[in-house]
């Protein structure tokens, strides 16, 4: 007899392959709009490829670009950019769900399980309020960074400018994208030219940690206040990962990599590139002078990524934090994975393993890919592939002298690192809830 489909089941793969037409609907889009002659300096239509590389890497908040964003794109196409870096980092749902509150119209159940699906919520209770607040949060916050930019873009740029480029830059950094204007001091710049402005650095490093910590994460603090006790521990788990991931880089960096520069200015690099690495992409330091060892460390941090439900991508620091949990078990002779007072589902672990899988197959296979078709130092496409799946922007400067096969590649692995690889495998593979039956029971011998 044919099993039915779990109705549930079939919601969720609704969900899932929901988010995954928004996001392409909007690259598709903001492609479209960047080809525009008006879009660019130039006014010449800009090759379709470039402008849907761009698309991608701003829809996906990555911060990898083939043309310099201060540079090639006039107001209009940085415009066009900076809306999709919005959009793109607070959620395509989220924010369309948004829109159809203010209209008026009721929310539905299943309206309110896409919104919980696409902010990584753990329940469906209070998801039209916990929308509200995200939204609001957003908006608050990135003006807040806007106003503390203007005083320091005021003396660079003029006041024109200086207005444009602090809501940009704030935008661009709470979101995690990457994006910047500074290519008018030299393309392809970055940041490198704030290295010793410790304001600047630490402004961008705070917007950059409030948008990867994850928007269950506010709503806890806000919820909660200083009563770390209280929160969940999904909380937990992803505040306690975040700060060691911030500082225990740092410290290699400090001790390694930037001992040529002064103190002060040392100590602030060590922390901003520890910070950036994880999905934003900004960078105050070249690249390039580093050695093998810190681009490797880079890139397990560019894997890592943000948390989960934030702006930013990569497997997530949950991810990590339940692999090491699971990993600690098993050197504990322990029959559960365990954190604080807490049992975590075997499902959980599971997804938690698969996902690494995933991500590792994905990112090493694009690598030899590029490694071959462009004959370039493999571990050199290994940073780039990093970068792109973990959503981030930084590169060793080959972004921009790729091939089209190559571009494909990137597009491909910025889209699955913002999306998330179980969204997309949920959106192709429904679980059959009905299938129970479990096989009989054999040990494999492991290590």
């Amino acid at each position: 007899m044919k099993k039915k489909k779990s109705v549930f089941n079939t919601k969720k793969t609704r969900t899932y392959q929901l988010i995954i037409l928004g996001f392409l609907l909007l690259i598709l889009f903001g492609a479209l709009l960047l080809m525009l002659p008006v879009a660019n300096n130039a006014h010449m239509h800009t090759e379709f490829v470039d402008a849907l590389f761009t698309s991608v890497s701003a829809t996906c908040v990555t911060g990898l670009v083939v043309k310099d964003t201060a540079i090639h794109w006039s107001m209009f196409g940085q415009l066009v950019i900076l809306i999709m870096i919005q959009i793109g980092g607070m959620g395509v749902v989220t924010i369309t769900m948004a829109f159809i509150a203010l209209s008026g119209k009721q929310i539905g159940l299943w309206e309110r399980s896409t919104m919980q699906e696409s902010i990584g919520a753990p329940r469906i209770r209070g998801i039209v309020r916990l929308t509200s607040f995200i939204i609001k949060t957003s908006f608050f916050i990135e003006l807040i960074g806007a106003c503390l930019l203007f005083p320091q873009f005021l003396k660079d740029v003029g006041p024109l400018k200086a207005v444009w480029y602090s809501i940009f830059h704030s935008i661009s950094a709470f979101c995690n994208a990457g994006f910047d204007l500074m290519g008018i001091r030299g393309p392809f710049s970055s940041f490198t030219s704030y290295q010793g402005n410790y304001y600047v650095n630490i402004v961008i490093m705070s917007l950059i940690v409030i948008g990867g910590i994850g928007f269950v994460t506010w709503d806890d603090i806000k919820t909660n206040k200083l009563r770390f006790k209280h929160y969940s521990i999904q909380s937990k788990i992803i505040l306690v990962t975040s700060l060691l991931l911030i500082f225990v880089p740092a410290l290699f960096l400090f001790v390694f990599e930037f001992r040529s520069l002064p103190l002060p200015e040392r100590i602030i690099s060590s922390l901003f590139q520890s910070v950036t690495t994880r999905t934003a992409g900004f960078n105050t330091a070249d690249l390039n002078m580093m050695d093998e060892s810190g681009s490797l460390l880079m890139i397990i941090l560019m894997l890592i990524g943000g948390s989960p439900g934030s702006t930013a991508g990569g497997m997530k620091t949950t991810t990590i934090a339940v692999l090491f949990l699971s990993a600690l078990t098993v050197f504990n002779k322990k029959n559960d994975v365990e954190a604080v007072n807490r049992r975590l589902s075997e499902d959980t672990v599971r997804s938690a393993g698969a996902i690494l899988f995933i991500y590792l197959v994905f990112f090493i296979t694009g690598a030899i890919i590029i490694s071959k078709v462009e004959d370039l130092p493999l571990i050199t496409c290994l940073f780039e592939t990093a970068s792109a799946i973990g959503t981030v922007g930084l590169t060793l400067g080959i972004t921009s002298f790729l091939s089209v096969p190559s571009k494909i590649v990137l597009m491909i692995l910025m889209f699955f690192g913002r999306i998330g690889c179980l969204t997309i495998i949920y959106a192709a593979v429904p679980a059959d809830s009905n299938n129970n039956a479990r096989l009989p029971l054999e040990k494999v011998a492991i290590g």
